[in-house]
Parts: C-alpha cells; structure tokens; sequence
C-alpha cells in the first residue's frame, strides 16, 4: 500500500491536502479516488487513509482510523557525521535512518572537503530534510529522525551532550562490539568523520571532552561504510533490527 509523510497534523475523519510531491506521485501511480494510502505526520502512529481526489497537481485524502504502528529502536542514537564530498551524506543519511537512527548532526570537520554556510547550507539541510522523509516513508518509521543544522566541530564539541559521545576511530584499543556486549542498551551519539576521518587533533579534543573511543573491527571503513556498520552492529547486539 502506497504510504506518505503528510506535514500537517492528521486526524480521523478529517480530509486534507497532499503534499504537491505526493499528488504527483500518486498522479504518476495512476491511483483513482476510492484508493488505500497510509499516511503518517511524524507525530508517532499512521493513518489509513483514502483517496479522495486527484488531479495533475493536486489531491485530497479523507483520514480513517488512526494505527499505533511503531518502528524505533528501544535506544535512541544519533549521528554526528563528518561532511562527506558528492552525495555521500545523502547515502549516509537514507541508510542511516533505515537502521533506526534517532538523530543527524552534520559536522564541519578539518579535513571535510564540502563546506556549507548561508544559503547554500540551507539548500542542503531542505535537501537532506527530504530524504529523511522519503526514507521514512520507505523503512516503515512513523516520526522523522531530527536533522540539526551543519555545526563546527569544535563549537558542537563544545556545547553539552545529554548522551555519551563514542568517537569511531580506527586507532581505538576497544572495539564497538566488545563495548556493546559489556554495556546495556542507551541513547549514544556516535561520531564519524569524513573521508581520511577526523584528524589527530580533533580526536585528542574529543577524548578530553569526555568521548570514548571505539573502533568497529580490524578493517578501516570508508565514512560512508563506518556509521551504517555501527548503527547495524548495535542493532544485531542491542535489539530493534
């Protein structure tokens, strides 16, 4: 059944507006009035939901039963990432919230080659916002990971954290697994950098901030490989995959 993120706030009984993206969509589908669709705010649960009209650019659906539909991870991490070149951030990001992530914090770091401010880093946050969505719609989640603007990475290192911040490096003593498997499951902010990782300085600040580090095994990941492995490796031995 087709699903959708509505942003506005549903309500059974109700009948609202699509978004423009989604009555294209469903334009494109060749969907009829009368048509199943689920929909969900981000609000937690989804709705049924049928088809009420549809043109070429524009439909209506009227909202049935609410549905308390949950697909979260029973811990909740977020992902301070390291800005990658290219399109990577846009894998990085879909995959991530595929695996449950809570959260993205894009970071400016050293030796990030893409750099983002005014309107440019907004173009890109609306752009990422919206894969945040489209993957959503795709996995099965009812709320949107929350996307925070691009920070520095001093500035973000910095401000307090309300979880404990593990730096993924490849010159850590302990691995990720063996952490898991000795700690219960918590809300974690997991910190990668971008292509040759965060440099020694960076690392030597994040420790003294308080950050633990952690390798994810023997291999050097790519940052488009690093976080997707840790995110799946909690899963496999926290639960929630």
């Amino acid at each position: 059944m087709p699903r959708f993120y509505c942003p506005q706030p549903l309500a059974q009984g109700s009948t609202v507006d699509l978004p423009d993206a989604v009555a294209h969509h469903l334009h494109v589908l060749r969907m009829q009035p009368g048509a199943s669709l689920t929909l969900f705010d981000g609000r937690g649960g989804q709705y049924a939901a049928r088809l009420a009209e549809i043109g070429k650019k524009r439909a209506s659906a009227t909202v049935l039963e609410h549905q308390a539909v949950e697909a979260e991870l029973p811990y909740a991490v977020t992902l301070a990432q390291g800005l990658p070149e290219g399109s990577k951030m846009d894998w990085i990001i879909e995959k991530a919230v595929e695996l449950g992530v809570a959260g993205v914090q894009p970071l400016a770091a050293q030796r990030s080659v893409v750099r983002l401010s005014g309107e440019r880093a907004e173009k890109r946050h609306a752009h990422w916002q919206g894969v945040i969505e489209a993957a959503s719609e795709q996995c099965g989640r009812n709320r949107l990971a929350p996307l925070a603007p691009v920070a520095d990475f001093g500035r973000w290192l910095a401000a307090p954290s309300p979880a404990p911040r593990i730096l993924l490096s490849p010159r850590a003593d302990q691995s990720l697994a063996d952490w898991a498997k000795g700690n219960a499951p918590q809300a974690l902010t997991l910190m990668v950098g971008p292509e040759g990782g965060f440099s020694r300085e960076e690392e030597d600040a994040a420790l003294a901030a308080g950050a633990l580090a952690l390798s994810v095994g023997p291999r050097v990941l790519r940052t488009e490989t690093a976080a997707l492995a840790a995110l799946a490796m909690l899963g496999g031995l926290w639960g929630g995959m």
